[in-house]
């Protein structure tokens, strides 16, 4: 699979004229829950060449490449990232955690040196607890549950106690923050469901989990409370951004080639 995804990124940068800087595993085979089926979510991000970001007319900051039941492929334009960037966009910090990595550049280096320098605390917080109750709302209230949907609750939930414990983004895998921030009574559940997901391929519908839906409902509340008495985060700059985008497409103009 990583040559044939390999294969795809080479074909995405002939047919959209672009040059891929970074391209990682973004979804369950990231977190390190996948399924015997899970597919891939592939992610990457993309420069243009100069002249395109000089034109007056915009153009698309997205390509949406291929999603079908074993490849889900598609990236952002350098342009679009870093601006997220600036915002502490949370999905930046995990592309860039990622272990599994298709395709990286110097160019996406010197980026991600700096990319934990913009991380907003408070910010992160509000992203992952919304996932959270949100997921929560919507998949674990009946009698009857789809059991996966637990790792899509339980995940953001331990990547806010991460972010609270140790001030920086949260570990992509989902095997650390278990270990770090998962209290030891209900890492046994988590064990069992990892367990069944890795090695059934209809991981389906089950009995809802009572104690820990009891365990979702007090850390939501728990945190709630914390996150609402923060202070707020301060404001990002643009200076150091502006430099990265413009050595980012200065190798493209020229034509350096520094891939890894």
């Amino acid at each position: 699979m990583h040559q044939i995804i390999t294969s795809q990124l080479k074909e995405i940068e002939a047919t959209e004229n672009v040059r891929i800087l970074h391209a990682v595993e973004s979804g369950s085979r990231a977190w390190g829950f996948a399924s015997p089926d899970s597919d891939y979510d592939v992610r990457f991000i993309y420069v243009r060449d100069v002249s395109d970001y000089l034109k007056l007319d915009e153009f698309r900051d997205v390509i949406e490449w291929r999603q079908d039941d074993i490849l889900d492929i598609n990236g952002w334009d350098l342009r679009k990232a870093l601006r997220l960037l600036y915002k502490s966009n949370p999905t930046l910090f995990e592309w860039n955690k990622s272990p599994i990595i298709y395709k990286t550049t110097d160019e996406w280096k010197a980026i991600s040196h700096e990319i934990n320098n913009y991380f907003l605390m408070k910010a992160g917080l509000y992203h992952y607890l919304s996932t959270t109750t949100g997921n929560y709302r919507k998949y674990l209230k009946g009698e009857t549950v789809k059991l996966k949907k637990y790792f899509y609750v339980v995940r953001p939930l331990l990547a806010c106690k991460w972010i609270l414990d140790k001030k920086c983004p949260p570990s992509m895998l989902f095997s650390e923050l278990v270990a770090s921030e998962l209290e030891p009574d209900m890492q046994p559940i988590i064990n069992d469901l990892l367990e069944m997901k890795a090695n059934t391929t209809e991981f389906g519908e089950g009995k809802r989990i009572d104690i820990l839906n009891a365990y979702i409902d007090k850390k939501i509340l728990q945190l709630k409370e914390v996150i609402n008495n923060l202070p707020s985060d301060n404001k990002n700059n643009w200076d150091r951004l502006n430099k990265l985008f413009l050595l980012s497409i200065r190798y493209l103009k020229n034509g350096d080639n520094h891939e890894q």
